[in-house]
């Protein structure tokens, strides 16, 4: 049985995540139970795009005016880590979205690793791909809807690169990503969340 209440109470907010994160490189870590050199690299990009997107990320009116249409109030929690490229891409956004629902959402974010069977719950075809996000009834903590691990055109150069393997380079679908993301500035990302929440 997960303890959802307990996890949400144990997680951090945006603002005590990215403290973390930024004590952890430092001391020449990362999140997770998985240290390494290439991640604590990694975590250092990311930390470079989480910065430019907490600058640049702005939602328009019709979409904020969409999100606080309805009266509804959320808990949602991100399972992610700071050494996940689509995480930097994504969490930022989310956190923007979170902030524009006029109080209606209390955001946090845990490591995977932290509760494995959390995500274990909330695979994504059969994998643990992050981030997943968990938007939970705010007093219940019932999990009334879930999103990614990624954009619907992220997610279709992820499986492009996966069927062609052989003739596409890890490092070129990487190129490919992030063009994607730095392209389209978090507008598809936005919209997936309006969206659902208006189902």
């Amino acid at each position: 049985m997960i303890e959802l209440i307990k996890i949400f109470e144990e997680s951090l907010t945006y603002n005590e995540y990215r403290a973390h994160v930024d004590l952890l490189v430092a001391a020449g870590k990362t999140t997770g139970l998985n240290q390494s050199e290439a991640l604590l690299e990694f975590t250092k990009l990311n930390i470079q795009r989480m910065n430019r997107l907490d600058k640049t990320i702005q939602l328009n009116p019709e979409q904020i005016a969409k999100l606080n249409q309805h009266k509804k109030t959320y808990n949602w929690l991100l399972i992610g880590d700071a050494w996940c490229g689509d995480c930097a891409q994504i969490v930022p956004i989310v956190n923007k979205v979170a902030e524009c629902m006029e109080g209606a959402v209390d955001f946090k974010l845990i490591s995977r690793d932290s509760y494995p069977q959390l995500i274990e719950k909330h695979l994504s075809n059969g994998a643990k791909a992050i981030p997943k996000l968990l938007m939970m009834h705010k007093d219940t903590n019932e999990v009334l809807l879930t999103w990614g691990p990624r954009p619907k055109p992220a997610q279709d150069i992820m499986l492009h690169w996966k069927e062609n393997m052989d003739t596409i380079t890890w490092e070129d679908f990487e190129k490919s990503l992030h063009l994607w993301y730095a392209r389209d500035k978090g507008a598809y990302i936005i919209n997936e969340l309006v969206e659902l929440l208006n189902q």
